[in-house]
């Protein structure tokens, strides 16, 4: 319906729900003390992930680090929001800072990839609940109209982790020790200190209403969902190396399909208690919604990704100026960001941003992969990631709005955790993926533009140097010369160790700039057609009016409802007592009660 009334100032709107506008501010410190920790690990790791696998020497094993972060935060998500729906947000807040912090402390004690993504997935068991979490106590305490005034805190902290997050990562990477310690190591060092703080200021001020509800647990949801999603994610990333048709491929796609009809056969049977109760997708803007976001997720992730390699691997900067470069992504994201919310919080219409989203963001990949390579320029490759940054800003939350606002509020914290598992889960299989189908292509790009390139007047003159062969850094390529073999050595060397690019003759160095960059642009390529499939299917979600009470008054409103009803049932019972009595008792009049149960469901149906 239309609120017809002026819009509420911050307090009043406020104190309807027992919050002033300074606890909801208070509160908000302590959920952007959480968010800053995850969005300040996501930017660190994106920038130093090259120089990490380069010294645990299993670059092309990165994704497996990556990919183990995203597939347990995907798997506790979910959990996370179904559990505080029943708890309260405030334990389960806690415990994921908690869990992520220890998990940060022993990435750094990591020997090797696979170490890394083991110490990895514990830190996304605390990451899932992180970003999920903050965002259904937003929609707890705030309304979907009014939340774009408080947006502009939100985007500073994400804001803020996307330039100190390259700038600090890139610092580590690029030194040797700190303190006796390898660079890079203190990427995971430093959310130790910066997680205790957050801690700290959650536990002091995020303190909220909450009525527990006594239910079951849905520990089979959770294990047939892990059952189902694991195998699956697992033979994204490693079917390359299996072979699409192997047999351990072949096994994963089918414990992956049984796991996941299995967690939707339990999720039936569990009902209201189910990890993510079936009747939410009988609601064709939550489906829909949820399914725009797994594709938006499996897009934006898998292209965004490469960008900070596209920069250090072909363009040859350090982890420190990647990190620097990646700002007019941000800039862009911010800027959209924010126009729209404002824009949303005063017209209510937001149907429009998620379209225009996904379309400048195909747009923007499009001109990845048909114009950026080797030779491009800086200007003209931040151009296009400004664009980039400006479709993506449109929809990252807005669609978690659209979600929170077509669900009643007892759902809030499983709808939203909800939307957060279906855009992990597709960031997950678009990280698993796109890296996959980037290194498949690598070694062949690169043979081929080895075999182009050693022909042309600059890469024989640079043979010809007897400074270039004088130079140890040289030797290797200057034998493949002697002795072809380009589909091997080169493909097999940059896969596990891509810093010995910079160290050649930039002359000898073009073919593997060059082979990289034209991976990257099939991968760009795939993204904007899969990001063009949202593009589609936004315009198929129907535009609903957004509400105009939080989480916590509609709440409130729904049990004055419930108990004026109970209470008009009980009058209703007490008043036709006495017309079962002897006729000694006198006449009962039954217009009175009938009268007085009306008006009280006339309150009981004055519901939001």
């Amino acid at each position: 319906m239309t609120d017809t009334k002026p819009q509420a100032a911050p307090d009043q709107a406020a104190s309807e729900s027992g919050l002033s506008h300074r606890q909801i501010m208070t509160i908000l410190y302590g959920l952007m003390a959480g968010m800053f920790l995850a969005a300040l690990d996501q930017t660190i790791v994106s920038t130093a992930i090259r120089t990490i696998s380069d010294d645990l020497h299993g670059l092309s094993r990165q994704a497996w680090a990556t990919t183990a972060y995203l597939i347990t935060s995907t798997i506790a998500t979910p959990l996370y929001g179904k559990l505080s729906d029943l708890y309260g947000r405030r334990p389960f807040y806690l415990a994921a800072i908690t869990i992520f912090v220890v998990g940060s402390a022993a990435c750094t004690f990591s020997t090797s990839m696979y170490e890394l993504a083991g110490f990895r997935a514990l830190q996304g068991l605390g990451a899932g609940g992180l970003l999920s979490l903050a965002f259904a106590i937003i929609g707890d305490i705030v309304p979907p109209r009014e939340r774009a005034r408080y947006q502009g805190y939100f985007l500073a902290v994400f804001g803020t982790s996307s330039v100190l997050g390259p700038l600090v990562g890139g610092f580590f990477a690029g030194q040797g020790e700190i303190l006796g310690i390898a660079g890079w190591r203190w990427v995971f060092l430093v959310n130790v200190p910066v997680g205790v703080v957050a801690l700290l200021v959650v536990g002091k001020v995020l303190h909220i209403p909450h009525t527990r509800r006594p239910h079951r647990i849905d520990w089979f949801g959770a294990a047939t969902l892990t059952l189902g999603v694991v195998p699956l994610l697992i033979v994204a990333e490693q079917g390359r190396e299996w072979g699409w048709g192997s047999g351990a491929s072949i096994a994963c796609y089918l414990i992956g399909s049984i796991g996941v009809l299995t967690w939707i056969l339990v999720e039936h049977r569990m009902g209201e208690d189910a990890l993510i109760p079936m009747r939410l997708f009988a609601d064709r803007i939550f489906s829909l919604a949820s399914l725009i976001g797994l594709i938006f997720g499996m897009a934006m992730f898998g292209g965004f990704l490469l960008i900070p390699q596209y920069f250090q691997i072909v363009k040859g900067a350090g982890p420190t100026e990647a990190g620097l470069l990646m700002i007019p992504v941000m800039v862009g994201m911010m800027g959209s960001s924010i126009l729209s919310g404002q824009i949303t919080s005063k017209t209510g219409r937001y149907k429009i941003f998620p379209i225009l989203g996904t379309g400048i963001a195909t747009i923007a990949m499009g001109l990845f992969a048909f114009f950026v390579d080797a030779e491009t320029s800086l200007v003209t490759t931040s151009l296009f990631m400004v664009l980039l940054g400006v479709g993506l800003g449109q929809c990252m939350q807005t669609l978690i709005l659209v979600v929170q606002n077509a669900v009643p509020p007892k759902d809030m914290g499983v709808a939203t955790s909800a939307a957060t598992f279906f855009r992990q889960m597709g960031a997950t299989a678009g990280t698993a993926v796109f890296l996959s189908v980037l290194f498949s292509n690598v070694s062949g790009e690169i043979a081929k533009a080895f075999t182009r390139d050693v022909r042309t007047p600059a890469f024989q003159s640079a043979l010809a140097d007897p400074a270039v062969l004088a130079d140890p850094a040289n030797g290797p390529v200057i034998d493949l010369v002697r002795n072809p073999n380009p589909g091997g050595a080169q493909g097999s060397g940059v896969l596990s160790d891509s810093s010995f690019i910079q160290h050649l003759d930039p002359r000898l160095a073009a073919p593997f700039k060059e082979g990289f960059s034209e991976a990257m642009q099939l991968v760009f390529l795939i993204a904007a057609c899969v990001m063009a499939v949202a593009f589609v299917l936004v315009f198929f979600i129907k535009e609903v009016p957004l509400r105009t009470m939080s989480g916590l008054q509609a709440k409130a409103a729904a049990e004055a409802a419930e108990l004026a009803d109970a209470q008009a049932a009980t009058a209703a019972s007490e008043q036709a007592e006495p017309s079962q009595q002897p006729a000694t008792a006198g006449p009962v009049s039954a217009a009175p009660p009938s009268s007085e149960q009306d008006a009280r469901r006339a309150v009981g149906r004055r519901r939001p």
